[in-house]
């Protein structure tokens, strides 16, 4: 008897199988925060839970509802700019999406934060509205548009406008939850021109490059880098017999040693794309990573942790 012809399964619905077995796979897998992650502070985290996703940036835009949808739209969308930190949790199965976004409320309302707005599923707008906010990748963040719950909340303090969205969902018997905090405020000019190098070189034997962007926990250089490389391979063309140390510093987020391994693989990175895109020779370029050892600002503020963070330039 022959065979009957298999089926033509539709693509989405695999893809969609495949992403389920990923997540399942890997909260089942993970059972510590990711590296170089922690709670925002004063907003903590729901008892039991693990980061399964960390993403902070020096100056980002979040997108934030402040109002429900209506007929599928939304009503009071928030397009925030300035320093936007992104963490995503996963629970131990026990509690109900409606205990941890409970929790999440009761202690953002503690941290200052007034209420803009708190809704479940059907009350925010179902899936229209999840396609709507910023939430981390599958299988650090995992959203279902019929079963959720959402706040958010603003609060002013010192001048400063602060905004924090929580999203809380279920994937099976594991709830997830992800924090977005958004502090308000303009960019920063963080361009360092050749003449600024070669004087803070003159000057002071060394210069920090705050130009130079990494995602957090890699050493893969990001586009936006392209303009500091771009003065520092000017810096070193105009002046052939420079040569440089590269080094790269963090902030005392993670392990001692991996932050060491971090900030050496960063410096690194810019030395090749400088040899790589520029045709600065490599002997011209030496690298060292440091780690937390040399802060130019204190750990125990963002502030200061955005300060450390950096790479410099310095002269033999």
């Amino acid at each position: 008897m022959p065979m009957p012809a298999p089926r033509n399964i539709p693509g989405s619905l695999v893809l969609a199988a495949l992403l389920c077995l990923l997540a399942d796979t890997t909260a089942t897998a993970q059972t510590r925060d990711v590296a170089g992650s922690r709670d925002y502070p004063g907003i903590g985290r729901f008892a039991g839970s693990v980061i399964t996703g960390y993403v902070v940036k020096d100056f980002d835009a979040a997108r934030m509802q402040a109002a429900a949808f209506k007929d599928g739209q939304p009503t009071d969308a928030r397009r925030l700019e300035g320093r936007v930190v992104r963490i995503a949790y996963r629970t131990n199965p026990g509690p109900s999406i409606l205990e941890v976004s409970r929790n999440f409320e009761t202690q953002l309302a503690k941290a200052g934060f007034e209420t803009l707005l708190s809704c479940d599923t059907d009350a925010c707008g179902a899936i229209p509205f999840t396609e709507n906010i910023d939430t981390l990748p599958i299988p650090q963040m995992w959203v279902d548009g019929f079963n959720y719950r959402y706040f958010a909340g603003r609060k002013s303090e010192g001048g400063r406008e602060t905004y924090a969205s929580v999203i809380v969902s279920q994937n099976n018997q594991e709830i997830y939850a992800q924090v977005t905090v958004a502090e308000l405020g303009a960019i920063a000019n963080k361009m360092v021109d050749a003449a600024a190098m070669a004087k803070g070189l003159g000057e002071t034997g060394h210069i920090a490059l705050y130009g130079i962007y990494f995602d957090t926990d890699k050493a893969v250089l990001k586009p936006e880098s392209r303009p500091t490389l771009e003065q520092i391979a000017k810096l070193l063309t105009s002046q052939p017999q420079l040569n440089v140390f590269i080094v790269g510093h963090t902030d005392s987020q993670g392990a001692y040693e991996y932050n060491l391994d971090l900030s050496k693989r960063r410096a690194e990175a810019v030395a090749a794309e400088l040899a790589k895109s520029f045709r600065i020779a490599q002997a011209r370029l030496r690298t060292a990573g440091v780690g937390l050892l040399a802060p130019v600002g204190s750990n125990a503020t963002d502030a200061g942790r955005a300060l450390n963070r950096r790479v410099e330039l310095v002269a033999p």
